[in-house]
């Protein structure tokens, strides 16, 4: 395996990873921002405020994105993984 196609096949690697985790990461970011304004305006220091709706709108997102994710691995692994094992 060369140079070359050994970080190529990193680069792919590690942008699929940040497509895949890009919504899940701005949903997170987006209710801790709501969630934090909420409470600096109510004055309401609760830990569980900010760690169960969080949770739940990450989870939401990650099984609407679910398919996407999956076939997005799938597909980086039938056209990049497989055939570099395949060659060797």
């Amino acid at each position: 395996m060369s140079d070359l196609l050994f970080y190529d096949t990193l680069r792919q690697g590690l942008w699929i990873a940040v497509m895949i985790s890009a919504p899940i990461l701005a949903v997170a970011l987006a209710v801790g921002l709501v969630i934090g304004l909420l409470q600096a305006l109510t004055s309401i220091q609760e830990m569980t405020l900010t760690f169960v709706p969080k949770m739940a709108a990450i989870l939401g997102v990650f099984w609407l994105t679910m398919g996407f994710m999956t076939l997005t691995l799938g597909r980086y692994f039938t056209d990049t993984i497989v055939p570099i094992v395949q060659g060797f």
